[in-house]
């Protein structure tokens, strides 16, 4: 009998730890460009496996191979983050010093702990979703959402910051990973969305309503402008200046403005942008790795440790809301149709 897919890709992940331990133990195999090539072999040894383990005559979306094969550097992360903070060892100390020195950085074992757990949870769910049958465009949105906010800060942090005069052949290898990740994100959205059709005087109902009608709306506004203030107040960090503050501004209109169905997407993109960037941003001012005088101060640790959650978790309950009640953020449709039906909208 057949495992299930998610199974074998879980299995497949595995690896990731042998053949960085072989390559760790094998001096020929640590030098900046055959790390390179031996990465683009083995992962088209993974795209092989992954290509043998789907049954010939099933027709498969073609996301499942880009989710199946970030599976397995997904497992790369975790061992990663695993040796950094001394759990383990003898699996990346080539690649930290011939592949890409960064990733010995807090911020970065942040992102690889992030990559090992939340990400394989979500390929692996999607996977099995995807092969039962049952929607996984959401999941696949908060995942896309999560992964560019990693690429937009980690390309562009390395090249400019002070590794940007150590970078070897390996770290470009995240270029091409970007592009796959743009172009999964892109497909998620153009692919229709399932949602509950509501009847035609229900969303009325629900779009005559003020914004003093709906308390709950006002509350998440409240807190969009108080997530606004703080990324104006840290203006520095130009990924929130340039990124998160003008999405705050249009998710704060989309609450006051009827049939923005936009929100119902982009509300779970943000979330997952949001969620990454602030576990890797809180736990990197914690960690040991960071310098003393970069960490959060210990008599200010529950004040900028709380506004920093806060900024990830009003993201999620904007999502939430929009997941849960989405009649406001939906165009009207004929009366007669009822709530039980599905609609792709």
């Amino acid at each position: 009998m057949r495992p299930p897919v998610e199974v074998c890709v879980w299995l497949l992940s595995l690896l990731a730890p042998g053949v960085l331990y072989a390559m760790n133990n094998v001096p020929a195999l640590q030098e900046p460009l055959p790390i390179l090539g031996m990465g683009m072999v083995v992962l088209g040894f993974v795209l092989i496996i992954i290509l043998i383990s789907v049954p010939s005559k099933m027709k498969v979306d073609p996301l499942f191979y880009v989710f199946a094969a970030f599976s397995f550097t997904c497992m790369v992360g975790l061992t990663n983050a695993l040796e950094q903070d001394g759990f383990i060892s003898g699996f990346m100390g080539f690649y930290i010093k011939s592949g890409e020195p960064h990733l010995g950085s807090a911020y970065a074992v942040m992102t690889s702990y992030w990559e090992g757990v939340i990400h394989l949870v979500l390929f692996l769910t999607i996977i099995h979703r995807m092969f039962k049958g049952t929607s996984y465009r959401s999941l696949g949105l908060l995942w896309a959402g999560s992964s560019v906010a990693h690429q937009v800060v980690h390309i562009p942090g390395v090249v400019v910051g002070k590794y940007g005069s150590n970078i070897r052949p390996a770290f470009w290898r995240n270029v091409p990973f970007f592009l796959v990740t743009f172009w999964a994100a892109c497909q998620l959205f153009s692919r229709p969305r399932e949602i509950p059709v509501i009847p035609a005087d229900k969303i009325a109902a629900e779009q005559k309503k003020g914004l003093l009608s709906r308390p709950v709306d006002l509350l998440l506004s409240a807190l969009l402008l108080a997530a606004m203030a703080f990324s104006v107040f840290r203006g520095l960090m130009l990924v929130y200046s340039f990124y998160a503050l003008p999405l705050l501004t249009v998710f704060t209109c989309g609450l006051k403005t009827p049939g923005c169905t936009w929100m119902l997407d982009w509300t779970i993109f943000f979330a997952g942008a949001m969620a990454q960037t602030q576990w890797c941003h809180i736990g990197a001012s914690l960690h040991s790795r960071t310098p003393f005088t970069y960490r959060v101060p210990a008599d200010k640790w529950w004040p900028v440790i709380s506004l920093n959650v806060l900024l990830a978790v009003v993201p999620v309950l904007l999502a939430l809301r929009c997941h849960i009640s989405p009649a406001y953020f939906m165009k009207p449709v004929p009366e007669g149709q009822t709530d039980k039906d599905k609609k792709k909208n």
